[in-house]
């Protein structure tokens, strides 16, 4: 131990030990500084390569018109297509939430427009006066 203790001081090296647990303990000869700095660049760009997935949100209505929720799936289509996944949110005010068949058929008319470029992750489901569904990309 001494003898890689001086041998690493000689050459301006840290001794790094590898196993601890094996007999004799093994030990490594090397810049720790220069190491660290390499194990860090190796994370950034692994990090870089990764591929951020965005929830994209579209904020229902139950009594939303024809017209506008054409204008909905259009963005919904086109946020699914650039492989984002949307979550759809049926908010309901006042007596509304009585009809909870209405959103259920609202959605399930979302998902027949979008089955082309999206399926269905989580399933409707009420939270409180809100009812939500979130729809991925196809592979």
């Amino acid at each position: 131990m001494r003898q890689a203790l001086a041998l690493a001081e000689e050459r301006g090296l840290d001794l790094v030990e590898v196993a601890p647990n094996a007999n004799p303990p093994v030990c490594r000869l090397l810049d720790y500084g220069k190491y660290m700095y390499e194990l860090q660049k190796k994370a950034r760009e692994a990090k870089k390569a990764q591929k951020q997935i965005e929830v994209k949100e579209i904020r229902l209505r139950p009594r939303i018109g024809e017209h506008d929720l054409e204008f909905k799936l259009r963005d919904a289509r086109r946020f699914l297509s650039k492989g984002h996944k949307v979550r759809f949110r049926v908010q309901f005010r006042g007596r509304e939430v009585q009809h909870l068949d209405v959103a259920r058929s609202l959605l399930d008319q979302v998902v027949e427009t979008l089955e082309d470029v999206g399926v269905v992750e989580v399933y409707p489901k009420m939270e409180g006066r809100i009812m939500t569904m979130v729809m991925a990309p196809k592979k």
